[in-house]
């Protein structure tokens, strides 16, 4: 780890690429902070920047597929430390959510130390020769976009205009709303604009076609007053269909209740029995033997009998007295079950008037059914939903003048608080536009003009903006406010300032992103910048303003910062170097990347000085330009006035530049 960055997790840990286009195999680890990568011309410094571009989602054709292998493969590390406050961030953790790409024991919440969560994310793009991709994050299938998405929160790519995120109009308003601290006040209106939305669609749901209305208002009462009319209960089905069974089982329920109870609490005569069908052989129901032959008695006599009889033997056994109290305690049972027996007996009664009208009342409950519900309870509920929604339609012209209300009073609200963020963004505007034009002028843009543009757009049904003169303007807004905004750049005097992708070229864009992120380090929150080609056109002195600028991206750990560079004046601030070399083994060429140890790097830095051979005289240039950055960065993390750079001083402008 660099010193400095232990604790800080904003970053691309490690890279692995493997068969694309002249890379075999590579494995690239990264430091937090500066990372320099250096490197001969056509050395394939600019591949690995492709490599990363197909890694973010980017449009990646077959052509990067090394030739004779079937597929390529980028893989990205990350470990990001999650600023919940931060808009984009929140974003990132719902994107993932949504997507189910983050495991349940990393969702994040802040730590109980005040520090930020962390959470780790890996993110591949396959490439086959036969033209299909496979995106995947944490090990997950996904889809192109998605990974774009995500990866445009972790990296910004600068030197191919398709990457920078500076350059998707978007986002300016995203930068000069936290670059002023917008965060809280952007949070509540956001809510205000919410609720607005709501009030809106409620009102126009009420506002609809009043034939519509007229219509739906007559069907609404017809089917209420016919659910009222049969005036369900819930569970009533239940029991009609229990009593439609009883009633057709009637008389042979009545049958067996009555034998029963005669059974348990009449018993038999001779006559009875003939006259029951239990005649012959005392013989009952079912092949039963009637207690005592032909002319039973109850079982409640022939258990009082058994009583008597046990208490006879109790005079000569003493045990037999708790089975008198089993006895007596089987004859108490046996009358409740009895008495049980009787009332069922004599409440079951067939009545065809009574049957009659429980059909009657199951086939309205089914007709109900079928139009309202699969049960009653169902159809009660929808009775109540069309009972409100009546209510609802009968009191909507009071209904709409109260929202109407509401919706004024909030519009004035929304109106107030998006002008007084558009007051901020204004004056923000116009402090970012002076520092980005004095940075500019550090990197040898010397006429360069920089200008925020905030425009508005008139809308009727817009939140009411009162203007300078008093007069009250209605403007179209939304979420974010009601302003658009978007920067704007000149860089050749008397050429107004115009989109940035439509006027700087590759090199001027990359010193122009350098010179916007330098001041906007602090609110742009993507952990990663790649910059490649930001020395185009630069000499020496400017390359080391370069090189200052892009180490203090990286100050207090707030971006992890990847150049590839021709310039040493840049490479020597890397908090970490790499070179980059091709080489052709057994007649097939590949590019692969080394991290220089301190004479590795001297040396390197030597030869991009002067050339080859390496002399003692351009190490000696190189340790004093190491040395003399170390005190810079030295003095600038404590505070001090920096150091000049004398050994810059000595190296000739054009001979560097031309080198």
């Amino acid at each position: 780890m660099v010193e400095g960055f232990e604790n800080k997790y904003k970053m691309l840990v490690e890279l692995n690429i493997t068969n694309f286009a002249i890379i075999d195999r590579l494995n690239l680890r990264l430091s937090p902070g500066f990372n320099a990568l250096t490197g001969e011309t056509g050395a394939g410094k600019s591949i690995i920047i492709d490599a990363m571009g197909a890694m973010l989602g980017e449009k990646t054709g077959v052509e990067f597929v090394r030739h004779g292998t079937d597929r390529a493969r980028v893989e990205g590390y990350f470990e990001v430390q999650l600023d919940l406050e931060d808009e984009r961030f929140r974003r990132l953790v719902e994107l993932l959510k949504d997507n189910e790409l983050l495991d349940a024991e990393e969702l994040p919440e802040p730590n109980l130390d005040g520090q930020d969560p962390t959470i780790t994310l890996t993110l591949s793009r396959e490439l086959t020769s036969s033209g299909r991709s496979i995106c995947r994050i944490n090990g997950s299938t996904v889809k192109t976009d998605i990974l774009r998405e995500v990866g445009q929160a972790l990296v910004d790519i600068h030197g191919q205009t398709e990457h920078i995120s500076l350059l998707r109009i978007s986002e300016h308003l995203e930068l000069i709303d936290q670059y002023a601290g917008l965060a809280a006040r952007r949070r509540k209106l956001g809510e205000m604009v919410g609720q607005l939305r709501s009030i809106r669609k409620e009102r126009q749901s009420l506002q609809k076609d009043e034939r519509e209305l007229v219509r739906r208002t007559e069907l609404l009462k017809y089917q209420v007053s016919e659910i009222e009319a049969a005036n369900l209960q819930a569970g009533e089905e239940e029991e009609l269909l229990k009593e439609r069974q009883l009633q057709n089982a009637a008389e042979k329920i009545s049958s067996i209740a009555d034998e029963a109870y005669r059974v348990l609490y009449q018993g038999y005569d001779e006559d009875s029995a003939i006259e029951g069908g239990y005649a012959g052989g005392g013989r009952g129901r079912g092949g039963r033997a009637m207690p005592g032959g032909g002319s039973g008695r109850s079982v409640q006599e022939s258990l009082s009998e058994v009583e008597g009889l046990l208490q006879d033997l109790v005079r000569y056994e003493e045990s037999f007295n708790q089975h008198i109290e089993a006895v007596q305690e089987a004859r108490y049972r046996l009358e409740d079950v009895s008495h049980a027996v009787r009332e069922f007996r004599d409440r079951v009664e067939h009545d065809p008037n009574r049957l009659e009208e429980v059909e009657e009342r199951l086939e309205l409950i089914r007709s109900l059914k079928r139009k309202y519900g699969s049960t009653v309870e169902e159809i009660l509920d929808f009775y109540k939903n069309a009972v409100t929604e009546l209510s609802s339609i009968e009191h909507s012209g009071e209904r709409i003048a109260e929202l109407t209300q509401q919706e004024g009073k909030l519009l004035s609200k929304i109106g107030s608080l998006a002008t007084e963020i558009s007051a901020e963004r204004r004056k923000a505007g116009d402090k970012l536009a002076k520092e980005v034009e004095r940075s500019l002028q550090d990197l040898r843009l010397l006429r360069a003009r920089f200008e925020v543009n905030i425009t508005q757009t008139e809308d009727p049904h817009g939140a009411p903006v009162k203007g300078p003169d008093g007069e009250v303007r209605r403007l179209a807004f939304d979420g974010k406010g009601i302003d658009r905004v978007e920067f704007l750049v000149s860089l050749n005097p008397g050429e107004p300032p115009k989109p940035l992708q439509k006027v700087a070229s590759g090199g001027e864009t990359s010193r122009l992103m350098l010179a916007l992120k330098s001041i906007l380090a602090g609110a742009d929150a993507i952990p990663t910048l790649i910059f490649d080609e930001v020395d185009v056109g630069v000499g020496g002195r400017s390359g080391q303003v370069v090189g200052e600028k892009l180490w203090q991206l990286t100050n207090q750990g707030q971006h992890q910062v990847i150049c590839i560079t021709h310039l040493p004046q840049i490479a020597a601030f890397g908090d970490s170097h790499y070179h980059i070399i091709k080489r052709v083994e057994e007649e097939r060429t590949a590019t692969q990347v080394y991290q220089l140890s301190e004479k590795e790097r001297v040396d390197e830095l030597a030869a991009m000085l002067g050339g080859s051979p390496v002399t003692d005289t351009m190490r000696l240039s190189a340790r004093e330009m190491l040395q003399e950055i170390r005190g810079w960065k030295t003095a600038h993390e404590s505070g001090q006035p920096q150091l000049p750079f004398a050994s810059f001083e000595t190296q000739g402008e054009e001979q560097v530049a031309t080198h």
